[in-house]
């Protein structure tokens, strides 16, 4: 799963959110280092919908323009909750073979 895929369902998971929510969310769980551009958004949301990851929620108009909601669904949530997995069993991988590496001094790292 691609990092703007994985953290707009992150965003998603929280709560429904419409376009701007989401950009913000994903620019704040990122700590600013992925800042979609709404093109990109609406891009991914169009094809995450087709996939059956998020659905629309609701629509509201504010200041006369319509504002969608976005929520992730079961099948994204299941997606998600996978991808976290696999990135867990990478993350705690690549941490054993850090504890294993030599340090300069010719000894293993501290566990």
């Amino acid at each position: 799963m691609q990092e703007p895929t994985f953290l707009i369902l992150t965003a998603l998971a929280g709560r429904a959110q419409h376009g701007y929510g989401i950009m913000s969310d994903v620019e704040r769980i990122s700590d600013a280092r992925v800042r979609l551009r709404a093109g990109t958004l609406y891009a991914a949301l169009d094809r995450l919908q087709s996939d059956g990851l998020v659905a629309a929620d609701r629509e509201e108009i504010v200041d006369g323009r319509l504002r969608r909601y976005y929520r992730l669904t079961d099948e994204g949530a299941a997606r998600l909750t996978a991808e976290v997995d696999r990135l867990r069993q990478r993350a705690e991988v690549a941490g054993r073979r850090l504890a294993a590496l030599p340090r300069l001094d010719g000894t293993a790292s501290p566990a």
